[in-house]
């Protein structure tokens, strides 16, 4: 078994710029209502002061877990460690200069149309 010679146990998060996702799978992962949700909270916060854990959904670690590498995935999220926190940035400028007014939509919140 290999020795730990770093301070942090976790392997650090891949991130997915904006630039290389497609309308597709940004639409895909702001269309599940647990991802809509982190991204709202996100948006209402300040910058990389949401821990993983201190979001409001109702799903349990693993599945929250797979649902912010969906948002990384999309380019959506950024995180980094912070001693035993994973904190999270949402990449609204990234974001807003590849998909133009998209994000604005989602966070009105209007979901009548």
């Amino acid at each position: 078994m290999a020795e730990r010679t770093g301070t942090s146990h976790r392997v650090a998060p891949e991130h997915t710029h904006p630039d290389d996702v497609s309308v597709q799978t940004a639409l895909a992962a702001l269309a599940d209502p647990v991802r809509l949700a982190l991204v709202r909270e996100l948006a209402a916060s300040e910058v990389w002061s949401r821990s993983c854990g201190s979001f409001d959904v109702p799903v349990g670690k693993a599945a929250l877990s797979h649902h912010f590498a969906v948002l990384r995935g999309a380019g959506l999220v950024e995180q980094r460690d912070e001693g035993p926190r994973r904190v999270n940035r949402l990449r609204k400028e990234e974001f807003d200069a590849r998909f133009p007014g998209l994000l604005d939509l989602v966070l009105r919140g209007d979901e009548s149309g």
